[in-house]
């Protein structure tokens, strides 16, 4: 089923949601960064940590840029919100180790309950689709295209430094 094209409402709504989500997560990541680094935690690649947030920012911005509108395709709306169901079991699954960044407290063992039984970054996997999912449950094709390669590439870059710091600090 498929919203009505007029329906102005329901894009805005939906992505009034998401801001208020990635706003509200950028508070727990920061409070759980101060906390681990209190804890003597160390910041890792923390020089692409800035690309990837203007990455994030850039496709969030365009979306709300581009939803005016838009029909909304239900199905794609409800697989986004089984995405954000995944995303809060993994926040909770990380629980005070969740953050933006990667901060690794040395000597902690790594987590490998929840989602990280079946997976070894199911936050990225999660990530992954939800830029994919968000501007095609609007039809944007296009977003959904261009800002997946940009986080592909941008992934690359993350999850190998962040597999180089976590797999050399598990404890022997």
């Amino acid at each position: 089923m498929i919203t009505p094209a007029g329906d102005m409402i329901l894009p805005y709504a939906i992505m009034a949601l998401v801001t208020l989500q990635r706003l509200a997560e950028l508070v727990i990541a920061s409070r759980n960064t101060r906390a681990l680094k209190a804890q003597g935690a160390a910041e890792f690649g923390a020089s692409h940590y800035p690309v990837m947030i203007a990455l994030h920012s850039t496709w969030l911005i365009v979306v709300w840029a581009t939803v005016g509108g838009r029909p909304v395709y239900l199905p794609l709306l409800g697989l986004f919100v089984v995405l954000q169901a995944l995303r809060i079991w993994v926040l909770a699954t990380l629980g005070p180790r969740w953050t933006t960044g990667i901060i690794v407290l040395r000597g902690a063992p790594l987590v490998t309950g929840g989602p990280f039984k079946i997976l070894r970054h199911p936050n990225y996997c999660v990530v992954i689709a939800e830029i994919a999912v968000l501007p095609l449950l609007f039809g944007l094709v296009w977003v959904a295209i261009v800002f997946s390669l940009l986080n592909a590439a941008m992934l690359w870059v993350r999850i190998g430094a962040e597999n180089r710091v976590l797999y050399d600090s598990v404890p022997a």
